[in-house]
């Protein structure tokens, strides 16, 4: 009985963080216990979590995505001025873009590359391309993408719903679907997936190109919140990407994930920011204070861990 109770507690572990953190920050600032309050302290909770969910698919075929901060500043930048100048030729480009991400994946597997080598790589290519679509910050959202990312939800903000609607899609589609079995377990046991007659050349396309549509979920929603486009506005997303993944439970190597837990571990991550501007901290130690959040939940993970082990 034991043991299940601390694995029920490392898989919520996740929920608890929010929770804790949320609590941090409705005692320090009471006001933000509203409508208007969880709106602005969850505004750009969603952009990063489909960045978030973007690098988890990433992450289940052992791989990681160093690009990906770069490619949602190109999204945003093709969002605030060809997905409104010239609509047609906009989505054209943003498919391709992520015909390149399959791409990306198709050479990793083909050549065995470093998938960190060939991402960093293109995170220059994506960061060179948005300066070539936008030179200087701005641009403009197109009006439905604006009005879509301000639409007011009754009771919560609309953030909120859209959130548990993410985790709940992309839970369904990889842990309870026989093909998300597939696609996670190319992470964890590669040689059974091909011996089941599953390409394992397709299953790592289809997850870059998973990677890249959300990529471009997060672009766009983050264009429509700030209403207009920036080369450099998510270069951070990169590194936050992958610590909402493995603050949500998620670990490098296996295909060991959870959809649900990278979605908190996003809207944790957006939190922290706000509760660390609440203590009136430096802009330059906020970075560093987020870390240190980052590495007392996953402390607090592998304590968990080892109780369950000596328990088992």
């Amino acid at each position: 009985m034991g043991g299940l109770t601390a694995a029920h507690l490392r898989m919520a572990l996740p929920a608890l963080s929010l929770a804790v953190l949320l609590a941090a920050i409705f005692w320090l600032q009471p006001r933000a216990m509203s409508y208007v309050g969880l709106n602005l302290l969850l505004n750009l909770a969603l952009p990063i979590a489909f960045a978030t969910i973007a690098q988890m698919l990433v992450i289940t075929v052992n791989d990681l995505d160093l690009s990906i901060g770069a490619f949602v500043g190109f999204v945003a930048c093709v969002g605030a001025t060809w997905l409104r100048d010239e609509p047609l030729f906009g989505v054209a480009v943003l498919t391709a873009s992520i015909a390149a991400y399959a791409a990306v994946g198709a050479l990793i597997h083909l050549r065995n590359l470093p998938s960190i080598v060939v991402t960093l790589g293109m995170s220059f290519v994506w960061l060179g391309l948005a300066v070539l679509v936008l030179p200087t910050p701005g641009g403009k959202a197109p009006d439905w993408l604006r009005t879509l990312m301000t639409f007011k939800t009754p009771l919560l903000p609309m953030t909120i719903f859209a959130s548990i609607a993410l985790a709940a899609i992309v839970h369904v589609g990889l842990m309870r679907t026989a093909y998300g079995a597939v696609l996670r377990g190319a992470g964890g046991n590669a040689q059974s997936v091909e011996r089941a007659g599953w390409s394992l050349l397709k299953v790592k396309m289809a997850m870059f190109a998973l990677a890249g549509l959300f990529g471009v979920f997060a672009g766009l929603s983050l264009v429509g919140l700030t209403t207009s486009g920036d080369a450099n506005i998510a270069l951070r997303y990169t590194l936050l990407s992958i610590a909402g993944v493995i603050l949500g439970g998620g670990e490098f190597t296996g295909g060991r994930i959870s959809p649900v837990g990278a979605v908190l571990g996003a809207m944790t991550l957006t939190l922290a920011a706000s509760f660390l501007s609440f203590l009136r901290l430096d802009p330059d130690w906020q970075i560093g204070a987020q870390g240190a959040i980052l590495i007392v939940v996953l402390a607090l993970r592998v304590l968990i861990s080892r109780a369950e082990a000596r328990r088992a």
